[in-house]
């Protein structure tokens, strides 16, 4: 079988007020996901899909997709939003399902699903690479979202995206010198993006708030210290704070933490990023936090 990998993606900065153009700085992680494919010319017209979850199996569906039925799964829910996905790619694409192939689909989630690390966005991007159609339209149609984890995934490297006035990013070299300074701890249960996407819509904004993001993150970009970027960090956390009206991840758990930290994404959930202080590991341990990676674990960079 032929394959092709996305990496996932870490938020640094602008989360939420990336929908209204904001500048964003990422980072891809060294673990992603993987897609593998074979096709078979036997008048079947069929998909024979199969996810793993760290190599274990997950999903798996048998689909018809002449009439797009589900002919067999494990979970009806998930092997539904295949479906809508794969009839999109069909839309898209001048050569996938438009014959009577048989197609071995098969994908490997290398990072717990509960990471955040982006299972959509990869899966997104590798099926516009293997279907080659435009990944940020398959991502639009298929589930929204601003696209600047599809921008991860697509150039595997660190990137700076805006969603409007149109899609528009490019790679950067974000190399820290103190990069082997910061950690990331992950607050043991996935958020719901959506729900804060939500409840960020639902309140004006101006776009003079809109262009401080993008300044920080042009700061942040060109930071050499690590009490500058700091700085900046908690500054991102207050003002994002005080726009959803809701306390920072510092203020809530954290409060005695001798350093900033700073919610990756939406807030509530998945990632959050630190920097290192004599007995770190044993603070966020006793607060119940014990999945800690350094920069060298996790970024791919």
């Amino acid at each position: 079988m032929s394959a092709i990998f996305s990496p996932g993606k870490l938020m640094l900065t602008s989360e939420y007020f990336a929908i209204d153009g904001a500048l964003v700085l990422a980072v891809p992680t060294k673990l992603g996901q993987e897609f593998f494919f074979e096709e078979k010319d036997d008048n079947q017209s069929l998909i024979l899909w199969e996810a793993l979850h760290q190599n274990k199996p997950w999903l798996k569906a048998v689909i018809d997709y002449k009439t797009w039925q589900i002919l067999e799964t494990n979970i009806p829910s998930s092997a539904e939003f295949i479906v809508k996905t794969l009839k999109n790619v069909q839309q898209l694409s001048t050569t996938k399902f438009k014959n009577d192939f048989t197609y071995h689909l098969k994908t490997n989630l290398q990072f717990p699903a509960d990471f955040g690390l982006g299972s959509s966005s990869t899966l997104m991007n590798n099926l516009a690479e293997w279907a080659d159609v435009d990944p940020f339209y398959l991502n639009t149609i298929s589930l929204g979202g601003s696209g600047y984890d599809i921008a991860v995934a697509k150039e595997k490297s660190a990137v700076l995206f805006q969603s409007k006035p149109e899609i528009r990013y490019e790679k950067v070299d974000f190399n820290p010198s103190f990069k082997n300074e910061l950690i990331f701890i992950h607050l043991n249960q996935k958020q719901d993006s959506r729900e804060g996407i939500n409840l960020y819509k639902s309140k004006k904004k101006s776009q003079e708030l809109v262009n401080e993001f993008s300044d920080i993150t042009k700061k942040i970009l060109l930071c050499n210290e690590l009490e500058s970027f700091s700085d900046l960090m908690m500054i991102h956390e207050r003002k994002i704070s005080n726009f959803i009206e809701i306390p920072t991840v510092k203020e809530k758990i954290f409060s005695d933490c001798p350093v900033f930290v700073k919610s990756l994404g939406a807030w509530g959930g998945d990632f959050v990023m630190s920097a290192k202080f004599g007995g770190f590991n044993n603070y966020f341990w006793e607060k119940g936090f014990t999945t800690i990676f350094e920069w060298s674990d996790l970024i791919n960079l």
